[in-house]
């Protein structure tokens, strides 16, 4: 299927399922995606191996930033929220502290009612200063798609090292003050079966969400075009089935279709 990277280091505002009117904030090249999951699911496609990591320099970050907040602020047509997105995992930037640091500046003099959030993939946050800077936001929304390891690895093509336990602890480390955000789907892809929607996935999914015990967990499913073929979206009650499954834990769920 068709898929597409963010082409500017600001984009849109556009309307998400999760967040409102959106103004996404990417930090990563914008000819290329740059990742260290590569998600069968990723509306920017595969994740390119080899070459020398590029990151947005911080000073061009807050320029254009700066810019396309005036003339929205001029034209009275503010976003609900900003959103570090873009062409892969916005934490790996090695100035992203402070880079959130200056968005909340920015906002605070442009658009004092929208809210700053980061998509995340979870993987930087045994960083201290990237669990610092992500204590900051607004919402710190970071995926957890399975509670295996061998699931994950499927759906998130994560490295060798990576690990659900190690990410929960970390993800503890929040103490609560953290938004999960889960991509439900099933298919195929390279021969293997995907499927995170079954019983025993959806229960110790349960698990590490009553042990973590998020502000709030967000269930969504495909949208969009994916780079694996053979993907399929999962039905609005299968998806509201598992929310009432979170909200039975006394923890709010976010369900988008």
């Amino acid at each position: 299927m068709a898929t597409s990277l963010f082409k500017e280091i600001i984009f849109g505002p556009m309307r998400s399922r999760r967040l409102g009117v959106s103004l996404g904030i990417n930090l990563l090249p914008t000819d290329n995606k740059l990742c260290n999951f590569d998600c069968v699911y990723c509306e920017c496609g595969w994740t390119k191996k080899g070459g020398k990591p590029r990151f947005i320099p911080a000073g061009s970050v807050r320029e254009a930033l700066e810019k396309k907040l005036s003339e929205m602020d001029e034209a009275g047509e503010l976003p609900d929220v900003i959103t570090f997105a873009g062409n892969g995992e916005p934490t790996m930037h090695p100035d992203f502290e402070r880079i959130v640091d200056f968005a909340f500046d920015l906002r605070d003099r442009y658009a004092p009612q929208a809210k700053i959030a980061v998509l995340s993939n979870a993987t930087m946050i045994g960083s201290e200063s990237v669990r610092r800077a992500l204590g900051k936001v607004d919402r710190n929304i970071l995926k957890l798609d399975s509670a295996f390891d061998e699931t994950a690895r499927l759906i998130n093509g994560c490295p060798s090292s990576y690990s659900v336990a190690q990410t929960v602890e970390n993800m503890k480390l929040f103490h609560g003050d953290l938004i999960i955000q889960t991509l439900f789907l099933r298919g195929e892809h390279d021969g293997r079966r995907i499927d995170n929607t079954t019983r025993t996935e959806v229960d110790a999914w349960l698990k590490l969400i009553a042990d973590i015990r998020p502000r709030q967990v967000m269930v969504y499913t495909i949208d969009r075009d994916t780079p694996a073929e053979d993907l399929y979206k999962v039905t609005k009650s299968e998806l509201e089935r598992i929310g009432e499954r979170v909200r039975a834990l006394g923890i709010d769920c976010q369900v988008a279709v």
